[in-house]
């Protein structure tokens, strides 16, 4: 090889853009419901694809929860219908090993229950579950896999849960009585009903426990509830209407799925407006936030997709998922 070709390709070389990793990279796993064709995905979120699925023993999971040590998923087996309407009543709920990739246990609520959405509780360990024709919040042990009790929460419909930081409190959105249960969960008791619309849907509390949000399924608007005061405080106007719902673990930012506009809102929590408005694939259904607080993922139940939203700079990745993508959970 001549010298003079030896000092252009070092030269080439020099003035070549050097390859970064993502600044977005994480290990971790996310996990997707896909429930249609009843479904859990595995997406490796650094390449940005789904690399297994495990079929559901029963029809259909909608939401999934991981174990804080990242070696089970949950997955309620709800029904063949949507929340108040007719169908199916699910009665088990499905228990999947993450590193083996593989259903090792099912457990059964004893009768038809609508079982819809797992969260484990940040103290304690317990794992706990809505039961909509109960109308109670079921508790789980994890570890055995039995069924501990359960918590009214006084309403039907108790479709979705959240829970304060501290573990102290659970919040579930009723759908049709469009009211939001504040429950005591040591306690195991409901301390009290708050009446917020005509419908709702979704629910989350910020990670100072000081805002809890629901969306009125039937206006453009998202409801700030105060926690102190168990009442609504003020409406955040939405440019359609809200779905998903979740906060930064900073406290800056809440991000808002709003269905009918393809779009997810962001809304600055210091001023609870909306600030930006990102577009995603059809039908956005559950907004998740990574523990890092770098990536906001979202799953788009009529493209089969998640769209994964950078914080920084709100860029949008598409991560191809099963069809009817719709509970997200992340598997550390």
């Amino acid at each position: 090889m001549s010298w003079f070709l030896i000092l252009t390709l070092f030269l080439a070389e020099l003035s070549a853009p050097a390859i970064a990793a993502p600044s977005s990279s994480s290990t971790g796993l996310l996990l997707v419901a896909n429930k249609g064709e009843q479904t859990l995905g595995f997406i490796d979120p650094n390449t940005g694809r789904q690399v297994a699925t495990v079929t559901e023993d029963g029809v259909t999971g909608h939401e999934v929860a991981a174990s804080p040590d990242g070696k089970r998923a949950f997955v309620p087996i709800y029904g063949n219908s949507g929340v108040g309407l007719p169908g199916t009543d699910g009665s088990t709920m499905d228990v999947i090993d993450l590193g083996e990739r593989k259903l090792i246990h099912t457990i059964d609520f004893g009768h038809g229950v609508r079982p819809h959405c797992a969260v484990f509780g940040p103290k304690g360990g317990l794992l706990y579950v809505t039961t909509e024709l109960d109308k109670s919040v079921t508790v789980v042990d994890p570890q055995t896999l039995k069924i501990l009790g359960s918590v009214p929460t006084g309403q039907p419909e108790s479709h979705m849960l959240a829970i304060s930081s501290d573990g102290r409190y659970g919040y579930t959105a009723n759908v049709g009585p469009g009211t939001v249960s504040v429950l005591d969960l040591a306690g195991r008791t409901t301390l009290r009903v708050i009446p917020v619309a005509t419908h709702v849907q979704r629910i989350s509390i910020t990670p100072d426990n000081r805002w809890v949000f629901t969306s009125d399924t039937e206006k453009p608007r998202l409801a700030v509830i105060d926690t102190k005061t168990s009442k609504v405080e003020r409406w955040i106007e939405l440019p359609g209407k809200g779905y998903g719902i979740a906060s930064t673990p900073d406290g800056k930012w809440l991000l808002v799925a709003v269905r009918d506009a393809n779009a997810v809102a962001v809304v600055n929590l210091a001023t609870l407006q909306v600030v930006n408005t990102i577009k995603v694939p059809a039908a956005p259904q559950e907004v998740l936030i990574r523990p890092d607080g770098q990536v906001a993922y979202v799953s788009c139940d009529h493209s089969h997709e998640v769209a994964a939203i950078k914080i920084n700079d709100w860029g949008v990745q598409l991560i191809e998922a099963g069809r009817g993508a719709d509970g997200l959970a992340w598997a550390k």
